[in-house]
């Protein structure tokens, strides 16, 4: 969906109802459904009633059901020109070129829709806060530690909350109300995760987020939330955009530490050397 209807979605998030927001995930998630079906069939996909439908449509600041699903439909239209000609450049078959594709618009999306002031604060938090944790999905634990790993040459007190049940259970027991957790996943959203979401806010910590939609159970009273596009070709969500994002958070705090990040990273670099820990000596 173009960016016109969903910035409305996400401005709205935090003032809509349970059952507003099931019908907003329809639309963010499904925006076929409006634009070529009814009230009744939308209020049937977000197992809500059409009033909440044609009141949620209102709050976006459209006339109605009717106006929505015009906006929708020639945002859908713009979408489609682009896609229409790229479709007859690559074949059929082609899942690498057909993939290439998929990346490049999560990767341009996510930039181009990323909240840049946002995008600052997250790192201001994250180069002054005492203690980093990172909370993750079991898909997206690679990227999780991967950000981690990086911000730990950088930093210090960074680590990722992750095992057993038990495990994760000590660590949050052991979390501060000056600790910032950034919590990564993306649709279908772990449930262990939002559970620890819950810990994490009765403790009074602050929550950056990491997610596909400003209405992920992940957003719900995060600080900060920053929006990564995950679409992919297969059947599994793409994270390349996330890791990239929280790439340039790394470049940007590395940035912001400059001094102590680079006597850090001397240190390490020496520690390797000494070791013979690299085949390559940079």
């Amino acid at each position: 969906m173009a960016a016109g209807v969903r910035e409305r979605v996400q401005a709205a998030a935090e003032a809509l109802s349970t059952a507003e927001r099931r019908v907003a995930e329809v639309i963010v998630r499904q925006p076929q459904t409006v634009a070529f079906g009814t009230v009744a069939e939308l209020a049937a996909a977000a197992g809500s009633g059409a009033a909440t439908v044609v009141r949620f449509a209102v709050k976006l600041g459209y006339d109605g059901f009717s106006g929505l699903q015009a906006a929708i439909q020639q945002e859908l239209a713009q979408q489609l020109r682009p896609a229409a000609l790229r479709i007859r450049e690559i074949e059929r078959d082609d899942l690498l070129g057909r993939s290439l594709q998929r990346e490049l618009g999560n990767l341009q999306a996510t930039f181009a829709e990323v909240d840049r002031a946002a995008f600052e604060r997250v790192v201001e938090r994250v180069s002054s806060v005492g203690r980093v944790r990172v909370l993750s999905g079991d898909a997206s634990l690679g990227v999780a530690r991967q950000f981690a790993e990086e911000l730990a040459y950088l930093r210090d007190e960074v680590a990722v909350i992750d095992g057993n049940p038990i495990v994760v259970g000590r660590e949050l027991t052991t979390l501060r109300s000056d600790d910032l957790v950034i919590v990564l996943d993306v649709r279908r959203y772990d449930n262990w995760v939002v559970s620890a979401l819950a810990e994490v806010r009765a403790v009074g910590a602050a929550v950056v987020a990491l997610t596909d939609s400003r209405l992920s159970p992940l957003a719900v009273g995060a600080a900060e939330v920053l929006v990564v596009r995950a679409e992919a070709v297969g059947p599994f969500d793409s994270h390349v955009a996330m890791l990239a994002l929280l790439g340039a958070v790394a470049s940007a705090v590395a940035e912001r530490l400059r001094d102590t990040a680079t006597s850090r990273l001397d240190r390490v670099e020496d520690l390797w050397r000494r070791h013979d820990a690299l085949s390559v000596d940079m």
